[in-house]
């Protein structure tokens, strides 16, 4: 279809939806894990694009970000696309060419897109100890910088895999000839630097708050991120769960001169913010009820706050108790991900499915442009029984978040 049929077609969904847009699944494989199996996708699915590209252990929600798999990667892996009555269109072509009318004229003014990645992430056991490079390093070789966070929904965590434990940052008192001594053992085997780490047991309702150049090996729960849209890393660990780990994974995202270069690449981590000895108090989170618990519970649901604290997204999660009907007011567009329930947003049907096949479409993600946010959507569940959740992530700058940031 060219890109005028599409502009068309664009419109007549947004006109249909009065500002809500239905999208498709979007998978993504990865080939130094091993998939957990709790995303709903099939289990003859997980390999689908080939045992040679890994299993399916990620899906990206309402994505304009190209995964970053290497060689053999297809041309759109990671971009997600907006289902218009059975045709296909790129969610990053909707929102280029009407990006005003998705995110308002003033987000595209300052922004220039929808400058966030979210996705579930599930493994089953952990993922290496890396970071991801602040803006400076991160734009030596053409990316941006990723900050990123983390919610461990219930509904998708009933079963916590092998390893429900994250490490996160450094012990105080390590240094950074530490640190290079163990990338000097990249090919030793295990290269011990998580003997300089400490890992936290991750507790299901709650999240993590990681800035750009701290080190993570990301546990074995069912993940919620949102995240700066950059997939730029550097893996620090060389061997988890006894597979190596290829040292291509650590100069990935490495200027090539400084590829041999320890001083270089121990300096993209944030040594402070590493070694701070309050990690846990500054950088875990908890839900924060978005207003009055009793105001809310008494019109029919409860949201909650479980993204916060910086401005670079934020999060929500939204819950309509069973048989009730509320209107829901945003200060800025979203996509939501439906994790239980069923019901409608707006004029859309919404249900959570069981199975989903590689390449099926389902009703459980939308985005919601920044209009119909302000505007309200009404949300009505349709069950006599059960709740109706759905988790909402927010780009830059969300308006209502601005009170949750840290000031100075």
């Amino acid at each position: 279809m060219c890109g005028m049929s599409n502009t068309g077609l664009i419109r007549d969904a947004l006109l249909a939806g009065d500002g809500v847009v239905r999208l498709a699944p979007c998978w993504v494989p990865r080939a130094f894990l091993m998939p957990g199996g709790r995303l709903k996708l099939d289990p003859r699915d997980l390999y689908a694009l080939g045992a040679h590209r890994g299993g399916i252990d990620e899906r990206w929600f309402a994505s304009t970000t190209n995964a970053d798999n290497g060689p053999g990667t297809p041309w759109d892996e990671g971009l997600s696309y907006l289902d218009i009555d059975g045709k296909r269109v790129l969610f990053k072509e909707a929102i280029e060419e009407l990006g005003d009318e998705f995110l308002g004229k003033e987000v595209m003014r300052e922004q220039g897109g929808w400058n966030l990645l979210c996705k579930f992430f599930d493994n089953l056991g952990p993922i290496p100890h890396h970071m991801h490079q602040r803006d400076e390093h991160a734009a030596r070789v053409g990316r941006k910088g990723k900050p990123e966070a983390y919610y461990f929904p219930p509904q998708y965590n009933i079963k916590e895999n092998n390893f429900p434990y994250t490490f996160m940052g450094l012990n105080p008192g390590t240094t950074k000839e530490d640190v290079k001594r163990c990338l000097e053992r990249w090919n030793e085997g295990d290269n011990g630097i998580l003997y300089y780490s400490r890992a936290y047991k991750l507790e299901v309702g709650t999240g993590w708050q990681i800035d750009a150049g701290i080190l993570h090996a990301p546990g074995s729960l069912v993940t919620y991120e949102p995240q700066v849209n950059s997939d730029v890393f550097a893996m620090f660990q060389s061997m988890v769960e006894g597979r190596p780990v290829p040292r291509e994974l650590l100069v990935k995202d490495v200027p090539p001169e400084h590829h041999n270069d320890l001083d270089y690449i121990v300096g993209m981590l944030d040594w402070e913010a590493n070694v701070d000895p309050e990690f846990e108090k500054k950088r875990k989170i908890r839900p924060k009820p978005v207003r009055d618990p009793r105001e809310m519970a008494e019109e029919g649901y409860e949201e909650r706050w479980v993204v916060y604290g910086t401005r670079h997204y934020s999060a929500k999660e939204l819950r309509v108790f069973p048989g009730r009907s509320v209107v829901i007011r945003d200060a800025a567009a979203y996509g939501l991900i439906v994790v239980q329930g069923y019901g409608t947003v707006g004029k859309l049907e919404v249900e959570t499915p069981t199975l989903i096949r590689y390449g099926q479409m389902t009703k459980d993600e939308l985005f919601v442009t920044a209009e119909a946010a302000r505007n309200g959507v009404r949300v009505t569940n349709r069950s006599g029984t059960e709740d109706l959740v759905m988790l909402k992530h927010f780009g830059p700058g969300n308006p209502d978040a601005e009170h949750l940031v840290a000031k100075g």
